[in-house]
């Protein structure tokens, strides 16, 4: 995969307080920044998902036992 380089600037004390888990973790920064970045852009498509299926129509417990034929193994 190439790479790229990120330069942003954030508070001094988020820094430090990321030098510090990595260091004492044994991680890499660049790395424990990238995971974080996927695991909130994967958090932010998982949000969307949830407002699309909000909508989506329902039905009840006891009718999907019904239709699997699961009435009385569960």
């Amino acid at each position: 995969m190439s790479q790229t380089q990120l330069a942003t600037r954030i508070d001094h004390r988020v820094k430090k307080a990321v030098e510090t888990v990595c260091k004492d973790r044994g991680l890499k920064m660049a790395r424990f920044i990238e995971d974080a970045l996927i695991d909130k852009l994967e958090e932010l498509e998982d949000i969307e998902d949830l407002k699309k299926i909000r909508h989506e129509p329902t039905r009840p417990l006891s009718q999907l036992v019904r239709e699997l034929n699961l009435d009385g193994k569960l």
